[in-house]
């Protein structure tokens, strides 16, 4: 099978955190995908080559919880890499590929959860994922465990609370990518996110452990929120090209439309 007849892998670990803009960006392309809930039981592909590229998503889990799926994943990334098949993790998915790559992923001190600014800390690098942008940009947050950084690999972006938001690995000529912030999310998933109980406890536990320094309500999740998602969606937009190269000039031009199981 040529690169241009397989379907990106999409590994979605809970209900109410999927593609979001990213399978907006696959689509908008014509590049296939194929989603696999994982936590509905789908299982944990074991070869990586079956796929043009591996998107790892997000979720309220920590990499650190014994589950019975987080084994396989960091088996399948870590041979995705080796295989030089593009990886790209959101949040989550960012700290299993760093996991899969050998580093620690533990407790931020402080949880990130809303909009947050993000600062550019290697210019070069930076202008390669994300064009000429400012120094800072605003990126949407919700996590409480940070990665730390696999051998070889490169931070671009940091933010006040959290030293890594982003790292770049090259391996066999593609470049795989990890980012602690959800730029795939769109302003249907912040209202839900923001608007759900459990999520809204989150906060309240947070504010109430460490004051709550880079959390916020629902209120300011949601001011301007059309315009800010937006504005995140270009910058997004940037990185899936970036990272899409990996498998372009192998797959070519002509993709299968994108389907969702």
């Amino acid at each position: 099978m040529s690169v241009a007849e397989r379907p990106v892998a999409i590994l979605q670990h809970h209900d109410d955190v999927g593609p979001g803009y990213f399978g907006d960006w696959l689509g908008e392309h014509r590049i296939g995908y194929r989603l696999l809930r994982i936590d509905e039981g789908d299982a944990v592909p074991a070869e990586p080559e079956q796929f043009a590229g591996i998107c790892s998503l997000g979720g309220p889990m920590s990499v650190n919880e014994s589950l019975p799926w987080v084994a396989p994943e960091l088996g399948l990334l870590r041979a995705a890499v080796g295989a030089g098949v593009p990886v790209i993790g959101h949040c989550l998915g960012g700290q299993l590929l760093a996991r899969a790559l050998g580093a620690k992923v533990s407790r931020n001190p402080v949880k990130e959860i809303g909009w947050g600014r993000v600062t550019i800390t290697q210019p070069a690098l930076a202008r390669e994922w994300l064009g000429n942008t400012p120094a800072e940009i605003e990126m949407f947050q919700w996590h409480g465990d940070a990665f730390a950084l696999p051998p070889r690999a490169t931070s671009f972006l940091a933010s006040r609370w959290c030293e890594h938001q982003a790292f770049v690995i090259e391996h066999a000529g593609v470049a795989h990518i990890g980012m602690q912030f959800h730029c795939e999310a769109t302003p249907a998933i912040v209202r839900q996110w923001s608007g759900d109980d459990s999520w809204f406890d989150e906060v309240q536990a947070e504010r109430e452990a460490t004051g709550g320094p880079a959390v916020q309500d629902a209120e300011a999740m949601r001011d301007d929120l059309e315009a800010r998602c937006a504005a995140m969606h270009v910058l997004a937009a940037r990185i899936y090209a970036r990272w899409w190269r990996g498998a372009a000039p192998r797959a070519g031009t002509d993709h299968a439309a994108h389907a969702v199981r």
